[in-house]
């Protein structure tokens, strides 16, 4: 499908349906639609004023012009109530509206810009959220079906219309833009929603070195024996129960400028979670293949980069390996020396990802970062406090946390931040080695970030747990069932924006 933007009066478009957003309880028709009110003999305010459309978000209304119009239909979206307007508001509709044309086999539909009179919200930011909304909610994987023709998408070109020229050039950058961070985000609900015996270690690295391929992007890839050499325990220790070997992916942007700041993105890749030992109940385990949600991000947000060129020097890793209760495996009591030096005594096996992630933070710190932040589905502790709407976020550094959190408020990647008070540390230490992987059975979310403190030196750090926003169980206006590709349009939004850390942030605080 082509999107593209269009300079044109929307009562002049060649479409097959045009789209208007309208907010709830809209008496006044905004004056960008009043030549199409008017030529379609009054249609768009005779519904208002009947109460055939509401405006309630994502209520939706189909007109038909009688020819009156060059569009053969005006469909109606709702954006809500004014007040509680967001631009993921815009998004949900733009989602809405596609899945209305999808069902209706509409080849050809157009969706009507204009400037929302919200404070602070430009034509080029809901230019954006609109193309975001439509690109998203036409993501479908098929990659494990036979499809029939009838089940292909009908759509072929979708255009965003401006009726103000001198605005067409702004919004054509701006749809390029959501174009490549969309894409992005759909490589990576592709990777998760793969079988795990598909989307193994070695998969994820040989993705790693496709992206690599743009300018400006470097991809190394550390095997078995290259691991053992740094002692990156945690990862080969993990990785003893399976067939499958692991990998450590670096991939690496803008080496060139490393006068900037340094940003390192770590992302966990267990490719798929039996627990090892502390085997898991088998209800469920089926989702335990997106065990690498964070390795995907990671690797989707720098897809993204490779094509969005941000100015800083951005740093990937992902530990890759598969958790197995093989004949080999890990057992609970065993006691492991990690990269950093620091012992471990092992719990419980299915505490792993901590592991894996403890070996990358230590590799981190060759890079003199000014800031780390690792994404993970590290803890069902925190589905418990969080739920499924926003992420959990743990750290030793305000300016970072804050502008995660505003990034995510901004893209609706939202995170929740949980303390890590320095009486939780207590709860890992072990009588026998340095630390131990679980902290017993409450504050699950919060010891376990605190494991990954113990390896976090004096630079800038964030945790963020996605166990409760990698999944959405049914369709939502604009992601269906499945990966939700979260940390993508998070982690990228961030780099975009990225300002230099302030040197006061360094200091490490717990």
């Amino acid at each position: 499908m082509k999107l593209s933007a269009t300079f044109s009066a929307a009562e002049k478009v060649s479409t097959d349906v045009i789209i208007i957003s309208l907010f709830e309880n809209t008496k006044k028709i905004p004056s960008e639609l009043n030549a199409l009110n008017k030529a379609s003999g009054g249609a768009i305010s005779s519904l208002l004023k009947n109460g055939d459309f509401a405006g309630k978000l994502n209520e939706t209304t189909i007109i038909p012009t009688d020819k009156k119009i060059t569009p053969k239909r005006v469909l109606l979206v709702g954006l809500g109530k004014s007040a509680d307007f967001s631009l993921d508001k815009v998004r949900q509709a733009a989602g809405t509206a596609t899945r209305v044309i999808q069902r209706k086999k509409f080849k050809n539909p157009s969706i009507l810009l204009y400037r929302l009179e919200i404070k602070g919200i430009s034509l080029e930011d809901v230019a954006h959220s609109v193309a975001e909304g439509i690109l998203l909610s036409l993501y479908n994987f098929t990659m494990y079906k036979t499809l029939k023709k009838e089940d292909k998408p009908a759509i072929t070109n979708y255009s965003l219309v401006v009726q103000k020229n001198d605005a067409l050039k702004g919004i054509k950058s701006v749809v390029k833009r959501a174009e490549i961070l969309a894409e992005a985000v759909c490589f990576t609900r592709d990777i998760v929603n793969m079988a795990g015996s598909d989307a193994t270690p070695t998969f994820l690295a040989n993705k790693a070195k496709e992206i690599a391929k743009k300018p400006g992007v470097k991809c190394k890839t550390l095997s078995g024996p290259e691991m053992k050499k740094l002692g990156m325990n945690g990862i080969l220790n993990v990785s003893r129960g399976s067939s499958e070997p692991p990998k450590f992916i670096i991939l690496e942007y803008n080496t060139k400028k490393k006068s900037n700041d340094t940003i390192v993105l770590i992302g966990k890749g267990v490719t798929f979670d039996s627990g090892g030992i502390s085997l898991k109940p088998g209800a469920g385990m089926d989702m335990m293949k997106a065990d690498m949600s964070g390795a995907a991000a990671v690797l989707g947000a720098f897809k993204a980069i490779s094509n969005l060129k941000p100015s800083s020097h951005i740093v990937g890793l992902v530990p890759c390996t598969e958790n197995m209760p093989g004949n080999n495996a890990l057992k609970p009591g065993d006691i492991i020396k990690c990269m950093s030096g620091k012992t471990v005594e092992v719990l419980n096996t299915d505490a792993e990802g901590r592991l894996i992630l403890a070996d990358a933070i230590s590799y981190a710190k060759r890079y003199k970062p000014d800031a780390v932040i690792d994404i993970a589905t590290l803890t069902g502790a925190c589905v418990a406090a969080l739920g499924t709407f926003a992420s959990g976020m743990l750290g030793n550094n305000e300016e970072l946390k804050d502008r995660i959190k505003q990034t995510g408020e901004n893209c609706h990647e939202r995170v929740w931040e949980l303390p890590l008070w320095e009486e939780y540390y207590g709860l890992i230490k072990s009588t026998i080695a340095d630390i131990k992987n679980t902290g017993g059975k409450y504050a699950g979310t919060i010891t376990a970030a605190c494991f990954l403190g113990e390896f976090v030196e004096n630079f800038p750090w964030v945790h963020l747990d996605i166990a409760g926003t990698f999944l959405v169980e049914k369709d939502t206006p604009y992601i269906r069932k499945g990966a939700s590709g979260v940390g993508v349009r998070l982690l990228t939004h961030l780099m975009q924006n990225w300002k230099k850390m302030p040197d006061a942030s360094k200091k490490k605080k717990k």
